[in-house]
């Protein structure tokens, strides 16, 4: 009974002081986030004020969720250092229950926390990324969609050789913007160059707008529409366009299905998926860290640095994580040992601290 009413209430602590931290990362980064809009676009022919708050409003999810892992190492650091300096956790030790007792209401709710960051935040972050860059693309800005990869498609189709390049998507690759088409004959030669504002892949052409042709030996030529035949899927042109991180959880097992289908490397969506699936473990691992340094903080009367170590220590795994991720996109690391091999790491280190801290 003790125990299950102490978990109660420790949990209930975390929880509390999670959603604080949450609150106040949410408002520095709306606040830092609208500001850098405002001073980028006030020059664009569509802008408002009331445009750009909801533009924040829609970036602010993606921002978040890169912040995860720190709210979770601090949330866990603030929570168990005003337990010690209230004396709570004196008491309970002196009651006979053992850190590895007392700290799993932290470990369950940083567990809960990256399961709710991955199977909430996580979509609600790609579909806010999405509105917010096809907002940035009507506000007439070319900085949009920049976030995706700049794509450069070539089609072999009906005897005709054509590159199609473009400064930004949308749509997952659908809708191209400022688009550049160069046609080649059978010889590698260049026959005719479309310049265009905007292009949509419709069923077996792409429909040019705003085109300008210029042909060898010709004058530009200007069209308000021009017809580009193909034999491109939508899937296909997805595929090839979208970012790992730009596609939600729940989509990503069939990405990849669909992506391997067509010969794309799946290493960057494979690595993608397996951080989200072991976030709540890297979150339960930022715990382990912040216990390892709040416990004996108030009791023995250590100095703010080993609070900085924490902090540091916390900064230098996430860091890790990324850089470790950015080898397993590119293929050099299996994705599964890129995104489980750091987390399990911390988790062991972290817990072999504490046996040696608490157990001798």
């Amino acid at each position: 009974m003790i125990l299950n009413t102490l978990g109660r209430y420790f949990f209930r602590r975390y929880v509390v002081t999670t959603f604080w931290f949450l609150i106040g990362i949410f408002t520095l980064i709306f606040i830092i986030d609208f500001s850098e809009l405002a001073t980028r676009m006030s020059n664009l022919p569509h802008y408002s004020v009331a445009g750009a708050l909801v533009m924040t409003t829609f970036r602010i999810p993606m921002i978040l969720q890169q912040t995860i892992p720190f709210v979770a190492l601090f949330a866990a650091m603030a929570a168990l250092i005003s337990l010690n300096r209230r004396y709570e956790l004196v008491v309970t030790r002196a009651a006979g229950i053992s850190v590895w007792q007392f700290l799993r209401p932290f470990v369950l709710g940083s567990f809960l926390f990256g399961v709710l960051a991955v199977i909430a935040l996580n979509p609600l972050a790609a579909w806010g990324a999405k509105r917010a860059e096809a907002l940035e693309a009507e506000w007439g800005s070319s900085r949009a969609a920049q976030t995706n990869s700049i794509p450069w498609l070539r089609q072999i189709y009906e005897g005709t050789d054509t590159i199609i390049g473009a400064r930004s998507v949308q749509n997952g690759g659908t809708e191209l913007i400022n688009v550049t088409v160069i046609h080649f004959d059978p010889q590698g030669t260049i026959i005719l160059r479309q310049d265009a504002k905007s292009a949509k892949l419709e069923d077996g052409y792409w429909l040019l707008n705003g085109v300008t042709e210029t042909g060898n030996g010709q004058l530009p030529r200007r069209l308000e529409t021009a017809r580009l035949r193909t034999n491109l899927k939508p899937e296909f042109v997805q595929e090839r366009l979208a970012k790992a991180d730009s596609i939600q959880f729940f989509d990503l097992p069939r990405k990849i299905e669909i992506a391997r289908s067509f010969g794309f490397s799946t290493k960057g969506m494979e690595t993608q998926l397996h951080s989200l699936l072991s976030l709540p473990l890297l979150l339960v691992a930022m715990t382990l860290i912040a216990a390892c340094v709040s416990l004996k903080f108030s009791r023995f009367n250590q100095s703010r640095a080993v609070i900085l170590g924490g902090i540091l220590s916390g900064f230098v795994l996430y860091v890790v994580t990324v850089l470790v991720k950015a080898f397993g996109s590119s293929g050099i690391v299996p994705p599964f040992v890129a995104a489980w091999l750091p987390v399990v790491v911390a988790m062991a280190l972290g817990s072999t601290i504490l046996l040696h801290q608490e157990d001798g």
